[in-house]
């Protein structure tokens, strides 16, 4: 009995663990989705103007209603991406505890099963089995892990990924606009927006690649690569529209 106890104590220590990691690398993806979209569709929306001679003024007024309706739009879609899989967590949890009642030993065979593609024996795995028969929180809860992959989202994960998501776009949208807050001409201020950006870019780039796991260097190059392709694009499709 004090052998369990001392699993389960360990199991909670890593339970907490692995959710507090995985709640990081949410925000983390949340924040790289904001600022990546942030930084390239406004960038490319201005310079697009900026080549189709518009005015300093009408691409910031255009800029900003472009991070408005971004902001609302990609928080949104964070929003549900987040809302649908806690409703599959949820449809997953009840299936799982309707088959835990109805069909508890194919159920208990399943556990058994599990502990074993880990190398356990079935002397040591059986009295593991009997227990969490004696407690269909901890079963459940071991099937919700270990059998499907997995982890109880955060009721409030929907809404934080929404508010994350905006903000960084947000913040990353306005990075490309603020040559044009200071500089009345726009051929002027699209060549302080596109310094401005690259940076911005290549920052980005980097600390993307550093907490992602990738080459800092080669992320930060592949992003700012990718965001001046878009602005060149929209640029040229405006100049030649134009002609």
């Amino acid at each position: 009995m004090a052998q369990y106890s001392t699993t389960e104590s360990e199991k909670s220590l890593l339970t907490k663990h692995t959710e507090r990691h995985f709640t990081a690398g949410e925000i983390v993806r949340d924040i790289i989705i904001g600022v990546s979209d942030g930084l390239t569709v406004p960038f490319a929306l201005a310079a697009g103007l900026s080549g189709a001679n518009a005015s300093s003024s009408i691409i910031l007024t255009a800029g900003i209603a472009e991070v408005a309706a971004g902001a609302i739009s990609m928080g949104l879609g964070g929003y549900l991406a987040a809302k649908s899989e806690a409703d599959h967590y949820m449809r997953e949890l009840k299936r799982e505890q309707e088959e835990i009642i109805a069909v508890p030993d194919t159920e208990a065979a399943e556990v058994a099963e599990i502990l074993a593609q880990y190398g356990i024996e079935p002397h040591e795995y059986r009295p593991v089995v009997n227990a969490l028969r004696k407690n269909p929180q901890a079963w459940l809860d071991f099937m919700m892990k270990f059998e499907l992959g997995l982890e109880k989202p955060d009721p409030k994960r929907a809404l934080q990924s929404a508010l994350t998501i905006a903000i960084a776009y947000v913040i990353g949208g306005l990075v490309p606009l603020i040559p044009y807050m200071f500089i009345p001409v726009a051929r002027k201020a699209v060549l302080g927006s596109v310094v401005l950006t690259l940076i911005a870019l290549l920052i980005f780039g980097y600390a993307k690649g550093y907490f992602t796991g990738n080459k800092p260097v080669g992320s930060a190059i592949q992003t700012a690569l990718i965001g001046a392709i878009a602005s060149a694009a929209a640029f040229g499709m405006a100049k030649a529209v134009q002609g």
